[in-house]
């Protein structure tokens, strides 16, 4: 049993109760039950986090089961809104149940700060126009702020990139997910991507290996720095890698936060002098598997 804790969840509280529930994707685990309560608030970064969880589970063929607490509407609500339960497989049970139409297809457009959750593939090339949308949500939504037009560049040098490396790299049948919205309370954009796949590390440190880079052997937190600080390549070519490092400077422009979730593990980067540093990195280890990579930016725009 997963237990969510209430207030509001962001990826160190989900993690923590992931951890606490032992290693339900795994483990020897047929079922998976998830108890939401009354006051749980999700961030739109764990919110697709929890559906590719979801997802996963269903499509290791165990018998999961989201169970809402009463009282819960407004979550549910929201949940609606955005499209999670459009995106949910069919097979994941849900409690008291599934909105019966898609409040995503209702509500379309009704809040000028968040997009909808997108599924895009793992397997074919991006949709230009999924990244277009996102980009313009977000200057839709600072368009009275003076550096209006470098947000909207940076989120879409961001979700480009993102959502790019994962349709290239991913290799999963199950959908990935990109999702955006404007905390106006905070001062804040985050947007996030989350994929079902083997993992970038995964595909990265093999093919480092291959071509005797140095950067294999780095440790995974510091692995990860290097990519997004100074751009890490499959290829021979190392032009090719410098895209995530091109995702960070337009992000700590913003003093942006990156929360990575791997494997088995979680970082936390915080941008230090306009830069990740390793010393800057803060992780949670031995985390029950989660397939695929989960990426979220934490934009300041105060």
């Amino acid at each position: 049993m997963i237990a969510l804790p209430g207030g509001w969840v962001k990826a160190r509280k989900f993690e923590d109760a992931l951890r606490r529930s032992g290693d339900a994707l795994g483990g020897p685990f047929t079922s998976v039950l998830i108890q939401v309560p009354a006051d749980c608030k999700l961030m739109v970064d764990v919110i697709i986090r929890l559906l590719s969880f979801c997802n996963q589970a269903a499509a290791m063929t165990k018998r999961i089961r989201l169970q809402f607490a009463e009282g819960s509407e407004s979550l549910r609500g929201y949940l609606s809104r955005i499209g999670f339960f459009d995106h949910l497989l069919p097979t994941v049970e849900v409690h008291p149940a599934r909105p019966l139409f898609s409040g995503a297809d209702l509500h379309r457009g009704g809040n000028s700060g968040l997009v909808e959750i997108a599924r895009f593939s793992g397997t074919k090339a991006a949709d230009h126009d999924l990244v277009d949308n996102l980009a313009a949500t977000a200057h839709r939504s600072c368009v009275a702020r003076t550096d209006a037009a470098a947000l909207k560049n940076a989120v879409f040098t961001i979700f480009a990139e993102l959502i790019g490396n994962v349709s290239e790299h991913s290799q999963s049948s199950l959908d990935a997910f990109a999702v955006l919205q404007t905390y106006a309370g905070g001062n804040q954009v985050r947007m996030a991507v989350s994929d079902s796949g083997t993992g970038i590390l995964q595909t990265l440190r093999p093919a480092l290996q291959a071509k005797g880079d140095a950067a294999a052997v780095l440790s995974d937190v510091h692995l990860l720095v290097e990519m997004f600080r100074k751009g890490v390549s499959r290829l021979d070519d190392d032009s090719r890698g410098n895209g995530l490092a091109a995702c960070a400077s337009h992000a700590v422009r913003f003093q942006a936060e990156l929360d990575v979730r791997l494997l088995n593990q979680r970082v936390l980067l915080i941008p230090s002098n306009n830069v990740f540093q390793p010393n800057m990195a803060y992780s949670q280890e031995e985390l029950p598997l989660l397939w695929g990579t989960h990426i979220s930016f934490s934009l300041k725009i105060a």
